[in-house]
């Protein structure tokens, strides 16, 4: 093991997010800040006077971004950069350039949490930053209260279930939440795998907020849409990433919403908005009962408006829901809430 402290650089220009990063490496004693660049130019002049063991690297900056930056310091001071963005996804083709020039990796960017000394994303952070000490040869001890010292606190989250019915009842939906509306939403939609790309695309124009599918191991994102994008089951994990799993296996209903929403129940930090929608069958109204018993704000579609009233009318049996709104008036109450 190389007891060498293992030195590491921040580049951003946002100051929230450098001190996002900041926060989370402070918990390792073993790594210290070699030093924070604003901007690409000057990671570009900080690393040829005081190179360190790795670089996290903004990819949108002002004066020079962190595509050119990488392609600068790995031909006049190599060292390992690990990239870190505010989407891996939204930046996908800066981010396979980066990686050209000899980035190592890329993880989106932690979100300082609303006490100010938490991040989402920061055990996903740590764990890459971990891997690619072992890549460069910093090996080092992680300790399972390493990843316990990083308490994740979220922000209010959007949880949403839906079938028979559900793309048009999403749709109406989600063109009802403002532009500003700064939380993630996720959204788990009875549909075979081969058609979520496209449900995916057909949202999103119909909202101003960015609708993509949920990627496992990445965490949701503060004002992005993200929807199940398999026939196996979404769930959320303690780390707040994203998985998919086959179990339970019996279940009718792939993916399902009962599942998705008992692992939030169970993993989410902070408190949300649980929404079912129109369908057949009964999945999903557990899962809202759950939510509700944590004291999560939930809400299930009226009879009236549903296509099917299959799995709203089962919650409302079971007492799952705080109210039972009409389509039309269940984004508005989701933003009455959440701001």
């Amino acid at each position: 093991m190389n007891n060498a402290p293992m030195k590491i650089a921040i580049v951003n220009d946002a100051l929230i997010a450098a001190e996002a990063l900041r926060r989370v490496l402070v918990t390792v004693p073993e790594y210290e800040i070699a030093w924070i660049a604003g901007d690409g130019a000057e990671a570009v002049k900080k690393c040829a006077s005081d190179t360190p063991d790795l670089i996290l690297m903004d990819l949108i900056m002002p004066v020079m971004d962190g595509v050119e930056a990488t392609r600068r310091i790995m031909k006049e001071s190599p060292c390992a950069i690990l990239l870190v963005t505010s989407s891996v996804t939204a930046n996908a083709g800066k981010v396979f350039e980066a990686m050209g020039y000899g980035a190592l990796d890329a993880i989106n960017t932690p979100i300082l949490g609303t006490s100010g000394n938490t991040q989402v994303g920061g055990v996903e952070l740590l764990k890459t930053i971990s891997k690619v000490a072992r890549l460069i040869g910093k090996t080092r001890s992680t300790p399972k209260s390493q990843s316990a010292s990083v308490k994740c606190v979220a922000p209010p989250l959007l949880a949403i279930g839906s079938s028979t019915g559900g793309p048009q009842a999403l749709a109406t939906l989600l063109s009802g939440l403002p532009v500003n509306f700064a939380f993630p939403v996720a959204i788990v939609q009875h549909v075979d795998a081969e058609f979520a790309p496209g449900l995916a695309e057909w949202l999103s124009q119909k909202t101003q907020l960015s609708v993509g599918l949920a990627i496992a191991d990445r965490p949701l994102e503060a004002g992005k849409v993200f929807i199940a994008a398999t026939n196996d089951h979404l769930v959320l994990q303690s780390d707040l990433t994203l998985k998919y799993t086959k179990e339970p296996l019996d279940y009718p209903y792939r993916p399902s919403v009962d599942t998705f929403f008992h692992s939030v129940a169970q993993h989410w930090p902070g408190k949300g908005v649980a929404v079912l929608l129109t369908g057949m069958g009964k999945d999903g109204a557990k899962g809202l009962k759950a939510l509700r018993a944590i004291g999560w704000h939930t809400i299930a579609q009226d009879r009236e408006t549903c296509v099917v009233y299959g799995m709203p009318k089962a919650a409302a049996e079971l007492n799952a829901a705080v109210q039972v709104l009409p389509l039309d008036a269940i984004a508005s109450a989701c933003t009455q809430y959440l701001f």
